[in-house]
This record gives C-alpha cells, sequence and structure tokens, in this order.
C-alpha cells in the first residue's frame, strides 16, 4: 500500500487515482474500510467516498440485526 499519507493532505489527479486504484484492490481483496483508513492515515469517510466515486460495490455490515435474533429464538 502507498505510504502513509499525512491526514489532511490533498490529494489531486494522478495521486488520487493512484491511491482510489489501491483502496479498491485492497477492498476487493477483503480488507475493511476501518483497515484502509489506518493503513493509509486517511479517515474512514475519506476511505468510503473514495470507493464510492470508482464505483465500488461497498459491502453490508456484518454480524446479526435484531430481525435476524429475533427470528433466531
Amino acid at each position: 500500500m502507498t505510504e502513509t499519507i499525512k491526514r489532511g493532505t490533498r490529494l489531486s489527479g494522478s495521486e488520487r487515482e493512484q491511491l482510489a486504484g489501491e483502496l479498491s484492490r485492497g477492498y476487493a481483496e477483503g480488507k475493511s474500510i476501518r483497515a484502509l483508513a489506518e493503513e493509509t492515515g486517511r479517515s474512514y469517510g475519506f476511505v468510503h467516498r473514495l470507493l464510492s466515486e470508482n464505483d465500488v460495490t461497498l459491502r453490508s455490515r456484518g454480524g446479526a440485526t435484531r430481525g435476524k435474533a429475533r427470528q433466531g429464538g
């Protein structure tokens, strides 16, 4: 993954495209948005926005929901 970029540093052009590609690959490999944010030193929101802007289909949240818990019990 790209070296940690200082939080708040503006990314544009080829740098932004390169980071978007790396984040997309990492997410496709199963890494979470939070893990990708930590690796790159960016915020969760930035990573989420960059993935969304690049038409990455985001996974739903994991874990049991209240509806599933009620049905099982």
